[in-house]
């Protein structure tokens, strides 16, 4: 079922042929409408932009974009001219928000079509990247579809590898900036921290902040690079990272305290790369925690000195994610330590 927040537009969307389990109308704050819905189950949220209070300042989206999963969001955009900048449209879709539409028959197709990244690209600002559009890819819909241009990086792919924590406070800060040490060795390599400043307490003046706002841009202005390590922390959008490792602290207390947050907290990780990190675990305990949670380790992380120049047993996950110009390293230095996977 679908939820509705409406304003300006009410009578518009009233007349949507759409089945609403809860409708509210009025102005909200973020943290209004995060309180209502942030753990509601629905199918699909239709939000009238004009029901967000102070919304032509993008940082009340970006407050929405932080605490809710806006793939579930279709927004209903007015005619101001704030709104429909390219500016403000451009972060919207660094935010991750790729179903905004002025028209509301648009709606109804959205749902059954949302868009992907492709569909919104026209409007997104990168600085520093080459844009060419490819004619052989071009769509056409009822539903507002517009050919986009196809965004190059130099004929290179450039890996964004996102690092978040599901149990709380899983160790990503400290995993980016390993795994960065690790990789800065044999690739072009930077770590940017979103949405916070642990990174300072590390004494590295390589590693990078950023906003979720402005992450885009930071992936655009290094496109140059063989990696980028985003640490996503609790709640940061994965939208812009190209693969992301879901970081599991696997001590009875953070994995009760993750099923009674959310009870379908692992179905939503099926097919993703599972990572225990400051883990205690051995291989049956691994075949254990798989069975119970129905799901599949990509990798097991015991806890590891970070003091130390090198860690063989993340070159072994570096490794399995592709990065075998770390191999080298491991046959020269006689063998692999901790191979915990075969």
């Amino acid at each position: 079922m679908n939820v509705k927040i409406v304003n300006k537009y009410a009578s518009l969307l009233a007349n949507l042929d759409l089945d609403f389990i809860k409708s509210v109308e009025g102005e909200f704050t973020p943290e209004e409408i995060i309180m209502q819905f942030q753990n509601f189950f629905f199918n699909k949220m239709i939000l009238d932009i004009t029901a967000i209070k102070n919304y032509e300042d993008i940082t009340k989206i970006q407050e929405l974009s932080v605490n809710m999963d806006m793939s579930k969001v279709i927004l209903l955009l007015d005619d101001s001219e704030i709104v429909n900048s390219p500016r403000y449209l451009s972060q919207l879709v660094s935010m991750g928000i790729y179903n905004f539409t002025r028209n509301v028959d648009a709606i109804k197709f959205l749902i059954d079509n949302p868009n992907s990244y492709k569909d919104v690209a026209q409007y997104h600002q990168l600085n520093n990247v080459m844009v060419a559009n490819d004619s052989t890819n071009q769509e056409e819909s009822s539903g507002g579809k517009m050919p986009a241009p196809t965004v190059i990086y130099e004929q290179r792919e450039l890996r964004v590898i996102g690092i978040k924590n599901v149990t709380e406070h899983a160790g990503s800060t400290t995993l980016t900036y390993l795994l960065k040490k690790q990789l800065e060795k044999k690739y072009k390599v930077v770590a940017v921290e979103v949405d916070d400043n642990d990174f300072v307490f590390l004494n590295d003046k390589t590693l990078k902040h950023t906003s979720h706002l402005e992450l885009q841009n930071f992936i655009a202005s290094n496109y140059n690079l063989d990696v980028i390590l985003v640490d996503l922390n609790d709640k940061g959008s994965e939208s812009s990272c190209t693969e992301v490792l879901y970081l599991i602290e696997p001590g009875l207390i953070k994995l009760n305290k993750l099923i009674r947050k959310d009870r379908n907290a692992f179905e939503k990780l099926k097919g993703k790369k599972i990572v225990l990190n400051r883990s205690v675990l051995n291989n049956t305990d691994i075949a254990d925690f798989e069975y119970e949670s129905r799901s599949k380790v990509y990798y097991n992380v015991p806890y590891v000195d970070d003091k130390l120049e090198n860690n063989h047993v993340l070159n072994e996950l570096l490794i399995r994610m592709g990065f075998t110009r770390l191999d080298e390293e491991n046959s020269e230095k006689g063998g692999k330590l901790f191979s915990i996977f075969k």
